[in-house]
């Protein structure tokens, strides 16, 4: 492929010229080769990552399986192995894929003996991982990436404790595990698993070479208008969506809930019964976060970080994509008190946070916040630190690690 190759991730588009291409090749001179296992090679986070490996030197080879969501249609431009297809929460459905994927492992020894570094995200692709090291007798090391901890991982049936075991095997043979949440860590690797190997966090910021025209400018029509608060990426948590037409219902004329996305979790018939009871609520479709985000958030004056689809573990633990986003553009977050987002919001003053029941203590906040407080918060998120919403040192740092 010649001239430019546009590689597209959540956060941004990169445009590979000739010159940095020449740059990467000579970083890859080395003979540094990745292999990364990912349970979809079309999703946003496996395009972000796939390019931070090639930006700090790596040759990088993906194993993976593809799902039917948004982005389906994407075709990568870096090397990759096709595994097949899985599903979300079908882990029956996975095992099979799992099992059907072996032949394809098996045939790519070679390269899989040529690699200097293992790379796997989520249980599913720790296990061919390994299966694949064994197949070729390969001593590289073994790196296991967790972006969320699945409700499999917490409950107490004996399919739950059997993955847990499993899990707690994977990681005796594991170099490294990298964390997109402290949370993570202390709540349930540490606490649950007893894991005290090695690990490292790599949070979910955004490129480097994101960029925005200028810090948005303080509106001054918000006595005169609703609040906007947007709620962008992927639509899930039928608890979360409910409590949203609940707030649209009682506070119709003081805010407007705008969505963009694509629904994961939320019933379609439901999403659309609602856009229709409520003018309040406004969906914008889908979008391209590498082009849209800046106008997304741009349109409003906060952003929703309210998790409710298990508020009991991952809920509670993660940072969601969306505290980088919006922190970055300027927009403050919401969030619940006591979840790792929210702990971090009022650590900086940054945002807002709301006990339970979450229903009136919005209520109230919307109906009495002024926009000389609003102004007050969004200033501090202003005068932020850029290296808290976007990636620096980390990445470089993890590959420090890895070699």
């Amino acid at each position: 492929m010649h001239g430019s190759v546009d590689i597209q991730d959540e956060n941004v588009t990169v445009d590979r010229t000739s010159d940095s291409m020449d740059r990467v090749r000579v970083m890859n001179a080395d003979g540094r080769e990745l292999l990364f296992f990912c349970p979809d090679v079309t999703d946003a986070s496996t395009l972000k990552r796939v390019q931070q490996f090639a930006d700090h030197g790596y040759r990088v080879t993906v194993f993976g399986f593809r799902r039917h969501r948004y982005n389906s249609s994407y075709q990568p431009t870096w090397p990759h192995v096709p595994l097949g297809l899985t599903s979300d929460g079908r882990y029956g459905q996975r095992l099979g894929a799992l099992l059907r994927a072996i032949p394809t492992i098996i045939a790519h020894r070679q390269k899989l003996k040529r690699a200097s570094v293992y790379y796997a995200r989520n249980i599913d692709q720790l296990v061919l991982a390994m299966l694949a090291r064994l197949i070729s007798f390969s001593r590289a090391p073994l790196t296991y990436e967790v972006l969320d901890i699945p409700p499999i991982l917490i409950h107490d049936g004996w399919a739950s404790r059997l993955i847990r075991a499993v899990e707690r095997l994977c990681l005796r043979n594991t170099r490294l595990l990298v964390l997109s949440s402290p949370g993570f860590h202390r709540a349930f690797y540490d606490a649950v698993q007893r894991y005290h190997g090695d690990w490292f966090l790599l949070e979910n910021k955004l490129h480097p070479s994101i960029s925005r025209r200028a810090a948005a400018p303080l509106r001054n029509d918000r006595g005169q208008r609703p609040w906007l608060v947007g709620y962008f990426g992927l639509i899930r948590g039928e608890e979360t969506f409910n409590l949203m037409t609940r707030l649209a219902e009682r506070l119709r004329g003081r805010v407007v809930f705008k969505f963009r996305g694509v629904l994961t979790t939320v019933d379609q018939a439901r999403f659309d019964e609602a856009l229709r009871r409520h003018p309040n609520i406004v969906y914008g479709g889908p979008y391209l976060p590498h082009q849209d985000l800046e106008d997304m958030y741009d349109e409003v004056d906060f952003a929703w970080a309210l998790d409710l689809e298990h508020t009991d573990h991952n809920s509670r633990w993660l940072m969601p994509c969306r505290f980088y986003e919006a922190g970055y553009f300027g927009v403050p977050c919401l969030a619940v008190r006591g979840f790792e987002v929210g702990s971090v919001l009022e650590q900086h003053e940054i945002g807002w946070t709301f006990d339970m029941p979450l229903e009136d203590s919005l209520v109230r906040f919307f109906e009495t916040l002024t926009p000389d407080e609003y102004d007050r918060v969004r200033g501090r998120l202003g005068a932020s630190p850029r290296s808290m919403f976007v990636a620096g040192d980390d990445v470089r740092q993890l590959c420090g690690r890895l070699d």
